[in-house]
């Protein structure tokens, strides 16, 4: 059995010890629904918490954004009302701006540069600021593939496609000004009213992972996918810092490891399961298009026009410069 399945199925031998009644219950909030990589990532995180504390600590999911929209469940969680969240990073940017380095379009080009990032020295840099600035501590990385966009009107493969639709995109500077670079002026929008305005027709599509549009039934209100591999979505899993320091120093660690266990157990997810989802996604009637000449021209326009205008919000050059080199890539002069 693989270590996701031991984490996910629950047939790990302390899953079927009884919790005793003093158990900890935490909340954690989640934005997708059933069946993604966050409510993947937050049961291997409980399954590891129990198995971690002995059954002293467990957690319960609240999937559909139950909690709030993910920034307002930042602001809860760094105010103490909310114990956990796992909320897509563009939506940790605004409180946390250097974090926006791995929402640049076209820095993560594989699963293996995400892994790189965010479980190497960066990653932990990340966390020591994200603490700083925002009152959360990430704690785990969910791996949710790449952010594709889909549409109900027609098939994209190059920019020029693109004129006409109107995109929703969260309310983010550096996604919107991709979606400008490519020549369209997108409509930001909270994720709780995106379903109904794709199903109204307010909006014409939205870019998402295969695993999100496969968990929120996307398919239902849109047809065209393109494959489009401009932002690896990572998502953090953050704890209260409040919370954390309230910890025993034997708690804390027993909360860290949990978390490091659940980001093994996403990356694993992600692996064994992107492609099922893709292909179950074409069985229910969706078209994938392929960008036309590998990328290029959405690459060339959003790394031209995109990354220059932020290097200041992000710490400076130096902080992508850091990032690529990490990955064996060449610095921007």
């Amino acid at each position: 059995m693989t270590y996701v399945a031991r984490l996910l199925t629950g047939t790990a031998t302390v899953l079927a010890l009884a919790l005793p009644a003093a158990a900890t219950e935490y909340r954690i909030a989640v934005r997708d629904g059933a069946g993604g990589t966050q409510e993947a990532l937050g049961k291997a995180f409980v399954a590891a918490l129990e198995e971690q504390s002995g059954g002293k600590m467990t957690g319960k999911l609240f999937l559909n954004g139950q909690l709030g929209d993910e920034q307002d469940t930042v602001t809860a969680a760094a105010t103490g009302t909310l114990d956990f969240s796992i909320l897509a990073i563009n939506n940790i940017t605004p409180f946390s701006p250097t974090v926006g380095t791995l929402t640049l379009p076209y820095v993560i080009l594989s699963q293996d540069d995400a892994e790189t990032i965010t479980q190497g020295e960066i990653g932990q840099e990340m966390v020591d600021q994200t603490i700083e600035d925002a009152g959360v501590r990430i704690i785990g990385w969910g791996y949710s593939g790449f952010r594709v966009l889909t549409n109900s009107k027609r098939p994209v493969s190059t920019v020029e496609d693109l004129k006409g639709l109107v995109i929703r995109v969260p309310k983010n500077e550096i996604m919107i000004d991709t979606y400008k670079s490519w020549g369209i002026n997108p409509t930001p929008m909270a994720w709780g009213e995106t379903f109904a305005a794709l199903q109204q027709k307010v909006v014409d599509g939205q870019d998402n992972p295969y695993m999100t549009v496969y968990a929120m039934k996307f398919d239902e209100v849109q047809k065209y996918i393109t494959n489009l591999r401009y932002i690896f979505s990572i998502e953090p899993l953050i704890v209260s810092e409040a919370l954390f320091e309230s910890l025993s120093d034997e708690e804390q660690q027993q909360v860290l490891e949990a978390g490091k266990a659940a980001t093994k157990a996403s990356a694993e997810f992600l692996r064994s399961e992107e492609s099922k989802i893709r292909d179950e996604l074409v069985a229910r009637g969706m078209e994938i298009t392929e960008p036309a000449n590998g990328e290029k021209e959405f690459i060339e326009l959003a790394t031209t026009n995109v990354w220059p205008q932020f290097y200041d919000q992000i710490g400076g050059k130096g902080e992508l410069n850091k990032v690529l080199a990490s990955l064996g890539r060449p610095a921007v002069d």
